[in-house]
């Protein structure tokens, strides 16, 4: 087989996996996305870890060992991400990565104590935790 349809199949999944990192809003898909992107790269070191094996007489395979590696390391990567994601989904009540970074921000609009309303803000912030809870 030749070194081109790998190549070419792990740059696909690289390519998808970057517009799914791009273009998506859920933190969990981002996260798959992330690991498609890993998984193009483990595609490349082994294809290339093959090919240079038949070429040299020397076989290490080092592109299967760091492979391996990255394995371990998207395992660890994927379950502290669900853990955070998880974590900021009870805190929020969204993964929409949108939402999060503008109410991070301060960009959060309410109706009742805008600086437009006609309607004065009552209350200090701890009572309207208080009421919301």
């Amino acid at each position: 087989m030749h070194l081109v349809y790998p190549a070419v199949l792990s740059a696909l999944l690289f390519c998808t996996g970057l517009y799914g990192v791009l273009a998506r809003r859920n933190a969990i898909l981002v996260l798959m996305s992330v690991e498609l992107m890993l998984n193009a790269v483990n595609l490349n070191l082994v294809a290339f870890d093959v090919w240079l094996s038949r070429t040299a007489e020397d076989t290490l395979h080092s592109g299967q060992a760091l492979t391996l590696f990255t394995i371990a390391i998207a395992a660890a990567e994927i379950g502290i991400g669900l853990a955070i994601v998880l974590a900021v989904h009870r805190n929020r009540g969204t993964a929409d990565i949108d939402r999060l970074r503008d109410t991070a921000e301060g960009h959060e609009s309410h109706a009742t104590d805008g600086p437009d309303s006609d309607t004065p803000a009552t209350g200090t912030a701890a009572e309207k935790a208080e009421a919301t809870a």
